[in-house]
């Protein structure tokens, strides 16, 4: 139980909010698509803000996994990965308004599953170009890993990634939402540079 809370603590630091009132003075979940996560980082403060919450993000993931290595834990690295997302997508520390698992996942992921990992995030740039939606490569991580997990079983592996892939869909209900009303922005769309900020004076990331 131990292992678990520190994991979901560990996943709950809001990597996204933290550089948005450090360095550039503002509240990421105010702008672009009010997700404090790596790709709206990237819409809202730019690559090299992007790419420091998307390796922070996805050592959340790594760190939680790795637990057992530090401290003796009977549960699964693969579930401390997972307690970490969940604590990415509803931070204590950030009123419970988080990410949507992606980098956190890739993460988890990473420590625990090479196979699964490359499986998921293969899934997730190959849907992402074909389709142009982002969330749709990001639903397609969970739907990739729920079949990864019928084709090589292992006991509750099924039920966890069923589970988390409707975890994603609700995630990204707004995403949906918006497609349904033609306003959700491709990955291509000109139109998204307006959510860009400068950062506050020189700072990094400037």
């Amino acid at each position: 139980m131990l292992a678990i809370l520190t994991a979901y603590l560990i996943g709950s630091i809001p990597t996204a909010l933290i550089v948005g009132k450090l360095i550039y003075g503002v509240d990421i979940r105010e702008h672009g698509s009010n997700n404090p996560g790596a790709t709206n980082t990237l819409r809202v403060m730019g690559k090299r803000a992007a790419l420091f919450v998307l390796a922070v993000d996805a050592g959340k993931g790594a760190l939680a996994a790795s637990i057992p290595i530090f401290f003796p834990s009977a549960v699964d690295p693969l579930y401390l990965g997972m307690a970490a997302v969940i604590g990415h997508c509803f931070p204590i520390f950030a009123g419970f308004r988080g990410g949507k698992a992606i980098a956190t996942t890739a993460g988890a992921l990473l420590a625990t599953s090479l196979p699964m990992f490359l499986a998921a995030y293969l899934a997730f740039i190959i849907i992402t170009y074909a389709t142009k939606y982002v969330f749709f490569g990001s639903i397609s991580v969970g739907l990739s890993l729920f079949i990864y997990s019928l084709i090589l079983p292992v006991p509750g592996q099924s039920l966890l990634f069923g589970c988390f892939t409707i975890f994603l869909i609700y995630l990204h209900r707004s995403n949906i939402r918006n497609l349904i009303l033609g306003i959700e922005p491709k990955i291509n769309d000109k139109s998204i540079k307006k959510d860009r900020i400068p950062p506050n004076g020189s700072r990094p990331f400037s």
